[in-house]
């Protein structure tokens, strides 16, 4: 255990104490924040409005359709000839032109003409916009008054609980989010710190370090020292990450002043930011801190630290069979990964589906399932106990993690054993099954 612990001890300093680690630990957070700082700067300061004229011969919208601050209506009274030109020479991104003879009940067309292609979601909300309008005119034309018609368009508000009490209306949007970010983190995890020790027994077996080291420690000893070592560099990694975007987002306002007054008049709706969005709506909608403080925390921490150290356990020992049995040719690895990567593949595909239904048969199976269960498991958690998953689900689901680490390493360190001396032959998964049954 002490040779273990020292092999652990080397491989955790000699990655913390490079300038590399170093760069990047700070780095990324200050490159993520600054990302995140100027989409929120230009997309408030930017005008990205599109500005559609109207050209109503026919009288049928009646000079009203509701603009907003992404596309702007103007009636116009002139001729197509002039509309084109101004279209062209950029005062209006594309006109619309009713005809005289355009009639609500009939189903004739209403042409949009542009300078330049427009994106799909543009394209929705003005036909949304102007469809509308349509239906307002077409239901007044059926002598339907203005109250009657938006008393028929009110929408009624559905409270949304559980048996147990719980406020699903506020939790929902919360738990989406809480859930989505924590099983995508433990994915991201799997397949950095994986491959990094991979990479790392690569190194010394193509560097003839490990022959000189297995002659003091068992080969056995060696595997459990790198994966600690190197486990132990992404954590203490990872938590300095966590503190220092927090903080950082306490910086935003210090570096752009009055910037929150901005975001509340002119709301940040960046496509690229689709669950920002959501989470905006959950606390505008459905009481955002109501939901956040339904959210069992203390809860999801002590889980997200189980299954990260579960799933890093796992994999890793798998990742470092592969590394000891590998040469110089890179793309006998690439081959030998596909079959311990596609649980990591498919586990994002079912949290994907277990963040909208955590209750149902693919998100259970994936969050029992060792090799998916810590990405699955997370997305559920965020939703509840008993609500999201049973605690009877959580512990059958913890202790085939546990026994499924253990006999992954038993199986990994006997391939490891053989591989890491092993040069000048191409390997198989024929030859790693016949090295752990050996």
């Amino acid at each position: 255990m002490n040779k273990t612990l020292l092999i652990a001890r080397r491989e955790f300093l000699s990655r913390v104490q490079k300038k590399t680690f170093l760069l990047t630990t700070i780095l990324v957070p200050l490159i993520i924040m600054l990302f995140y700082a100027m989409m929120i700067y230009f997309s408030v300061k930017g005008e990205n409005n599109v500005k559609v004229a109207v050209l109503d011969k026919a009288n049928v919208f009646n000079g009203a359709v509701k603009s907003d601050k992404d596309i702007v209506f103007e009636f116009v009274q002139t001729d197509t000839a002039t509309l084109r030109k101004e279209v062209e020479t950029g005062k209006y991104n594309g006109f619309v032109y009713v005809p005289e003879n355009y009639a609500t009940s009939q189903d004739q067309q209403l042409i949009y003409r542009s300078g330049k292609a427009l994106g799909l979601m543009t394209k929705g909300k003005i036909e949304g916009t102007l469809n509308k309008a349509l239906e307002e005119r077409r239901l007044m034309s059926l002598n339907i008054s203005q109250s009657t018609l938006d008393s028929i368009q009110k929408k009624t508000d559905i409270s949304f609980t559980t048996l147990s009490g719980t406020d699903e209306s506020a939790k929902a949007g919360v738990s989406y989010g809480v859930g989505f970010i924590s099983g995508f983190l433990i994915y991201i995890i799997l397949f950095i710190y994986g491959t990094m020790v991979m990479r790392g027994v690569m190194e010394e077996k193509v560097n003839r370090i490990a022959e000189v080291i297995v002659s003091s420690v068992k080969p056995f000893q060696l595997m459990m020292g790198k994966i600690i070592g190197i486990g132990s560099v992404g954590l203490l990694q990872f938590i300095i990450w966590i503190v220092l975007v927090g903080g950082l987002q306490f910086l935003l306002p210090i570096f752009f002043p009055g910037l929150a007054e901005q975001m509340h008049s002119q709301p940040v709706q960046p496509a690229s930011m689709q669950a920002a969005e959501a989470i905006k709506h959950a606390s505008q909608d459905s009481g955002f801190m109501a939901g956040l403080a339904q959210i069992n925390f203390p809860l999801i921490i002590g889980c997200f630290i189980f299954y990260f150290l579960g799933g890093y356990l796992l994999y890793s020992s798998l990742f470092a069979a592969v590394g000891s049995s590998v040469n110089e040719d890179p793309q006998d690895a690439q081959s030998l990964m596909l079959p311990i990567t596609m649980p990591i593949i498919f586990s994002i595909v079912i949290m994907t589906k277990a963040v909208n239904d955590p209750t149902s048969g693919l998100a259970v199976f994936g969050s029992i399932f060792p090799f998916t269960s810590p990405v699955v498991m997370m997305a559920r958690l965020a939703h509840g106990i008993p609500e999201g998953v049973t605690w009877a689900q959580l512990l059958i689901s913890m202790a085939l993690l546990i026994v499924t680490f253990l006999g992954t390493t038993w199986l990994a360190g006997k391939i490891y054993r053989t591989g890491i001396l092993m040069y000048g032959k191409k390997p198989t998964w024929k030859e790693l099954i016949k090295w752990a049954l050996r």
